[in-house]
């Protein structure tokens, strides 16, 4: 079945609307002089289960499904929602945002047409993959994997969750657009205890496709990464602080890039001019060789679509080449009020949201050093391999990441594991700092979720090995 065919089926037929009623809706919203108006229709289930201490303690299930009207002028926003798919509350949310602009529109009404896109992933249904007994099996083999990998593992809390979505985007240009949506993931925590102390580790992953992508050995791979990063953890000294050389591993770390450099790259905080970024394009933001790419069309990622939220086709947009800022992350109100064009990147959390410019999967490109010459190179440093939370400031482009797995380099060498490690930084600063960039570029394992105005998505991060000369640690040490 087409996406179409399964949007329709969802989001059109049972409520007798077709594409000759939505126009109805669109000549009701340019009764007064819109700009531009679309609508957004969503179908979605999701479930999650959680194991601790050998049992469920907790499953949800959850339908929703609901449609979004938006209306511009100029700079002007209006958005209503209904959960109600009906061509009277449809024609009743386009009065109401119609309101943001004057009476006497135009009379012609847009001819939707089919915009065909290249699915990037499949559209199985997680949900429908496993019968409900085996998710509760996978989630029992891992904590057995777990436990079985470390005698001190005291805890293991095992979570997987999955969603299917379906969407249909109308758009007073005349695009129709729809996509088919799986998602899933599988996470762990582990606690590991020895003479009264306690540490975690966690690992897990996951991406658009269903539960067939968790067999024994991607079980086993999450399991013994969770228990060493704890194992680790248990081992560990305080960490230092001060200025020092830093040397992040490839992967995940990626998520500093995301949060320190990505935010200040979308197209609405620089056309407001409140990004760190803003009016720098054509100028050098960081060293040579550090290229920064966003890229919605990684097959089955976390991060992808095949459409984002305003029925635009995603695409690999470059940021920053070799230093020089070349381009920002548009949604299609943004792109339209800085004569750019969109890039793919309107996302919402729902059809009871607004699309904003959101990152999808945001990777540092490869570069030609091998990563043992690169830890080589450092004297005395902190090389940290996996992170933990963070936070930025936008407009100053401060931030403060906290390491979950580090260790100190001593005379070229990787030698004891340390607790406790913040990196303080200010992004394009950060940027400047990069001298040596790895070859070994990796993607995360598929965790990754984004918040940006109480809105959360899932997104994708990736980098090489680097390393940042004369960064800021905060330490216990």
């Amino acid at each position: 079945m087409t996406h179409f065919a399964t949007a329709e089926r969802h989001l059109l037929t049972p409520y007798d609307l077709d594409a000759g009623q939505l126009s109805r809706v669109f000549g009701e919203l340019f009764g007064h002089r819109i700009d531009y108006a679309d609508l957004y229709f969503q179908f979605s289930r999701s479930e999650a289960w959680s194991l601790e201490e050998g049992i469920v303690k907790s499953g949800s299930f959850n339908i929703e499904q609901g449609v979004g009207v938006r209306a511009v002028s100029g700079d002007k926003t209006a958005f209503a929602y209904s959960d109600d798919i009906s061509l009277a509350a449809l024609l009743d949310a386009a009065r109401a945002v119609r309101a943001i602009a004057a009476a006497g529109g135009s009379s012609s009404l847009p001819l939707l047409k089919r915009h065909s896109l290249v699915p990037l992933y499949a559209p199985d249904d997680p949900l429908a993959s496993l019968p409900d007994a085996e998710k509760v099996r996978l989630l029992e083999r891992l904590e057995a994997l777990a436990r079985a990998a470390d005698p001190r593992v005291t805890q293991v809390m095992a979570h997987i969750a999955g969603s299917w979505e379906t969407i249909l985007v109308a758009r007073s240009d005349g695009r129709l657009a729809a996509d088919v949506r799986p998602l899933s993931r599988v996470s762990l925590t582990v606690i590991l205890e020895e003479n009264g102390r306690r540490e975690q580790g966690s690992a897990g992953g996951g991406g658009r496709f269903d539960y067939a992508y968790f067999t024994d050995a991607v079980l086993q791979d999450y399991a013994e990464k969770a228990v060493h990063q704890a194992r680790v953890n248990l081992a560990a000294m305080p960490a230092p602080a001060g200025e020092m050389t830093v040397v992040l591993g490839p992967g995940w770390p990626g998520i500093l890039l995301h949060e320190a450099i990505g935010h200040g790259l979308e197209g609405d905080f620089n056309r407001k001019g409140s990004s760190a970024f803003s009016g720098r394009i054509g100028e050098r933001v960081a060293a040579k060789g550090v290229t920064v790419v966003d890229d919605g069309t990684l097959s089955n990622r976390r991060g992808s679509l095949s459409i984002d939220d305003e029925g635009v086709p995603t695409q690999r947009t470059v940021l920053i080449e070799d230093g020089i800022l070349v381009g920002y992350l548009q949604d299609t109100l943004n792109a339209r009020l800085m004569g750019v064009t969109p890039t793919g990147n309107g996302r919402r959390e729902s059809f009871a949201h607004l699309p904003i410019p959101r990152m999808t999967n945001t990777t540092m490109e490869a570069g030609d050093k091998d990563p043992q010459e690169i830890i080589a190179s450092v004297k005395k440093g902190l090389y940290a391999a996996n992170f933990g939370g963070g936070q930025v400031d936008i407009t100053s482009g401060k931030f403060v990441f906290s390491a979950a797995e580090a260790y100190l380099i001593e005379n070229g060498k990787i030698t004891r594991p340390v607790k406790g490690a913040t990196l303080i930084g200010n992004g394009p600063d950060v940027l400047t700092r990069v001298s040596m960039i790895g070859n070994d570029l990796a993607l995360d394992p598929g965790v990754g979720t984004c918040g940006k105005e109480g809105q959360s998505v899932p997104v994708g991060v990736g980098q090489p090995t680097l390393r940042i000369d004369g960064m800021t640690v905060g330490g216990t040490g």
